[in-house]
This record gives C-alpha cells, structure tokens and sequence, in this order.
C-alpha cells in the first residue's frame, strides 16, 4: 500500500492525534465526526510526568499545551452550612499540566486540519469488511472504502459497537453519573458532598460539576431533556446550595451527562478495524484518560507505519505495547472518592487529603503509572 487510506471515527483528543501521526507516516486519513464542530467547553484534561511530555514534544505542541495550562487550585470541601472541613489538593484533580478539554481539541484540530480530510456533522451507520478494504457508508457523506479504520469515538464508540458488539459487552456502569452545567455558580471554589452526591463550584467561567450515584438509567444520549430532567430528579433534595444550582439545570446552555464507566476489552483490534483511547481502555474520570489516548495514538500510527501495510502485525504490536499501560483503567472508580457512599467515607476522605503526611506519597503512587511504559522511536517511518 503506498498511500494507505485509513477512516478515524472522533475528532476529540484520540482521533486528531492519531491523524496526525498517520499523515507524518505517509497515510491518506479521513475523520468523521458526529458533532457539526469541535466541541468546545468540559474540564481541564491533565498531563502527567515524562511519558506525556515527551509524545507532546514529539508532536511540536509540548510549548503551546504548556502555554494553554490552567493552574489547578487546591478544592475547599464544605458543609451544609458552607462552614470548611477539608481541603482537596489541587495537584490530585490534575497534573503537571492542566489544559481546558476544549482548548486541547481546538489546538490538535489547528494542527491537522491541512493535512486531513474533516467530515464534520456525519456518523459511521456500517462496517463491511471484505479481503482487502472495509466499505464504509455514512450518515449523509457517500459510502466509500478505506484499508482501515480506526475507533477513537469515545466510550459510547459506534466503531466498536459496529465492529465488536453491543456497548453493553464491552462497558461496565461503575454506579455513578456526572454532570457538568452552566450555572450561575459565584465565584466559591467549593465541593460539597452527601452520602452518594457531590457538588462542585468554581469560577464563574467554568461549569458546575456534579455527580451521583445510581443504576444504570434509561439511555438519553440523544435527548438532552430527558439527561436534564434524570439530574434534576438524582440531584433534586439535597442541602447547602444544592436546591438553587438544581434549579437552574433545566434552562443550562452547557450540559453534559454521562455515566462514570469503564471499557473492558481484551483486544483492540478486529480484522481492518483497530480501537484507541476511551473506545479502548477509556475509565471516565479516571484522572488518565487524555495521556492514554495520546499515548495510544502515538503507539497505534507508529506501529502502523513500522509495519508497513501489515495491519495485523502492526495491531498485535500495539496490542502488546499499550495493554499493561492502559490496565491502569482498569482500577479506578472516580465515583466513590468524588461521592463517598456514606457520612463516614465523607468524613474519612476528607481527613485522608488533609493530612500533609499521606499526600505526597498518595500522589507517587497514583500518577506512578503514567510512567509505566518505554516509548518506541518510530521517526525513522516519517515521509513527510
């Protein structure tokens, strides 16, 4: 194949960084994405430790991802009077770097959009793989065929549910939900818990953050009213400032709702069809879903390229480079540290952070696996 075509579903964080490597290794890359436009807004996403700073680096962004960096203040935890009783370090909600969602898929959009083809507004609706291609037929743009595609649309990926199965085979509901909401929040830097419920406010300029526990509720990606009113009804009932920010929810220009889950496959990879980042081994906020996906992205293009057209060498070898560093999803459960179950797992979690003896070495051993693989140099296979 001498100019491979490959189809990445997601144009978030996974799918322009893997473009970009592909177009670096001579590929002729196409990304489709559902939404009409790079979705702007979310949390800050962090990197952590030299892994990521050095695929950055590699990518020519390390400054301007630097430069892009929002300090991450330490959370003041509050109760149902607003009186202090603990303190959250800043340093365990982020990383070393700390950069808005938004402004990182802008930046990787800025960055590829001469050099590949965006179909923006349209979805994949079917996967036929034959010998040497897979057709693809879209949403709106014609069918076309490619000699790859590559998921990185996320933990709710239509490429896996095409290519693989059922979303409920490959993820698993954690118990819990989050929210974030336009709100006219104030500029309190505060979180406030109850058994099984957190609130979170900070700068006026940044969403309200919430979560929950609960089943597994009726799916409503789709339906922003429906997800508005399923908050409403979880969040509704609460103290401290609760019934004020709940109120405001159903007239929110900004939301967004998800479960706080974990993908669970045992391989990224289907014949012509590979995935990456959250489609993958994606933890939602498991605090390293970003450097995974970008890792992921580097190993995926580089192995592609260092196989030159043998996809299926080139997916084994991702396979065996990425699995240990991503099982680190695997372990975490944000919900229960963010929305401890019960009073005394409030009381013990708040006592856990304030206590400067336990920090430092909590924070080693939580960001310890960012570290946790040796990074291939595959700029020997770069044609342009």
């Amino acid at each position: 194949m001498d100019h491979p075509r490959v189809l990445i579903s997601g144009a978030s964080i996974a799918g322009p960084a893997t473009a970009y490597w592909l177009h670096r290794y001579g590929f002729e890359v196409t990304v489709v994405e559902k939404a009409a436009a790079i979705r702007a807004g979310g949390q800050a996403v962090d990197f952590k430790g030299p892994i990521h700073h050095t695929v950055l680096a590699r990518m020519g962004i390390l400054d301007r991802v630097r430069a892009a960096h929002v300090p991450n203040a330490d959370g003041i935890t509050v109760d149902a009077r607003g009186r202090r009783v603990g303190t959250i370090p800043g340093e365990f909600a982020g990383g070393e770097i700390n950069v808005p969602r938004g402004d990182l898929a802008r930046l990787l959009h800025e960055l590829t959009a001469d050099q590949v083809t965006y179909l923006f507004g349209d979805t994949i609706t079917s996967l036929s793989e034959t010998d040497d291609a897979v057709d693809v037929t879209f949403a709106h743009a014609d069918p076309q065929s490619f000699d790859l595609v590559i998921g990185a649309d996320g933990m709710h990926s239509q490429v896996r549910s095409l290519a693989f199965g059922p979303e409920r085979d490959y993820v698993r509901h954690l118990g819990y939900y989050y929210v974030l909401a336009g709100l006219d929040t104030g500029d309190d830097d505060v979180m406030y818990n109850e058994p099984g419920r957190m609130a979170a406010v900070g700068s006026a300029k940044a969403p309200a953050f919430f979560v929950f526990a609960s089943d597994q509720l009726p799916p409503a990606r789709d339906d922003v009213a429906l997800q508005k009113r399923q908050a409403v009804e979880a969040l509704s009932g609460g103290r401290w400032r609760m019934p004020e920010l709940v109120a405001q929810i159903p007239e929110a220009a900004e939301f967004y709702m998800d479960s706080i889950s974990r993908a669970t496959l045992d391989d990224y990879s289907r014949g012509r069809v590979a995935l990456v980042g959250d489609a993958a081994y994606g933890n939602a906020l498991g605090g390293f879903g970003t450097g995974l996906a970008l890792v992921g992205a580097y190993v995926l293009a580089g192995e592609l390229a260092r196989a030159r057209g043998d996809h299926r060498r080139a997916f084994d070898a991702y396979q065996l480079a990425i699995g240990d560093y991503a099982s680190i999803s695997q372990k975490i459960n944000a919900g229960r540290l963010m929305a401890p179950a019960s009073r005394p797992g409030i009381v013990l979690r708040n006592l856990l952070f304030s206590s400067l003896s336990l920090v430092g070495p909590l924070m080693k051993l939580i960001d310890k696996p960012a570290t946790n693989i040796e990074l291939e140099d595959y700029s020997a296979c770069a044609v342009r």
